[in-house]
């Protein structure tokens, strides 16, 4: 199903193996708000004998990604990179017509890893100076690092945000007023003056 979709890349990832047997109807479930959805697919998740810890990350994207098809925010691209922004992977991203690329990085917890969401999202703007960037989370040290975009310490981010609350739900409702479209291929260089190796041997046939 994942594969189908494509949110995962192989024949066999454990995450994505635990994902099609706790949601097999992931399409089905019906729910009020995004939040509960995110915090009904958590829970159960969370509630397994043999989770793995290591894979919560993992998790808490494709838990997002399935989301996002349900709320028909589309096209989705997971693990994504961005023309002239190297070494960059980034977890979910959006391509819209008024603001460019908007990025969802996804940390489960935080602790200082809010620091490299902040500095991709820097690479980001700099390329694409209308981009939007949010740092999407389950934990409760949002509120810390919320402060610290206030004080300008955080100049990256546009909002660090707690999936299972009413302001994801504004999220979400926020991102759909966009037209979300194919990013346009970049040309790296465009000029109407070219020289070209045939226009020469037009002009100067024995050249």
């Amino acid at each position: 199903m994942l594969k189908e979709l494509g949110i995962i890349i192989g024949k066999d990832t454990k995450a994505g193996n635990i994902f099609e047997s706790l949601f097999p109807d992931f399409m089905d479930f019906k729910y009020e708000k995004p939040s509960e959805y995110i915090k009904h697919l958590w829970d159960k998740y969370e509630s397994q004998d043999d989770r793995n810890s290591n894979l919560n990350g993992k998790m808490f994207e494709y838990i997002l990604a399935s989301l996002c098809i349900r709320e028909g925010i589309l096209p989705l691209y997971l693990s994504a990179k961005v023309a002239f922004v190297p070494n960059v992977i980034y977890d979910l991203m959006f391509y819209t017509k008024e603001r460019g690329p908007i990025c969802w990085s996804v940390k489960t917890s935080l602790r200082e890893r809010y620091k490299q969401a902040d500095l991709e999202s820097i690479a980001l703007k700099y390329v694409h100076r209308k981009a939007l960037s949010y740092l999407i989370t389950l934990s409760e040290e949002a509120k810390g690092v919320k402060e610290k975009i206030k004080s300008g310490d955080v100049i990256g981010l546009d909002n660090v945000i707690i999936a299972a609350t009413p302001e994801f739900d504004q999220l979400v409702a926020d991102l759909k007023t966009f037209k979300f479209e194919e990013p346009p291929t970049v040309k790296v260089i465009e000029s109407t003056q070219v020289v070209t190796i045939e226009k020469v041997k037009s002009v100067f046939p024995r050249s």
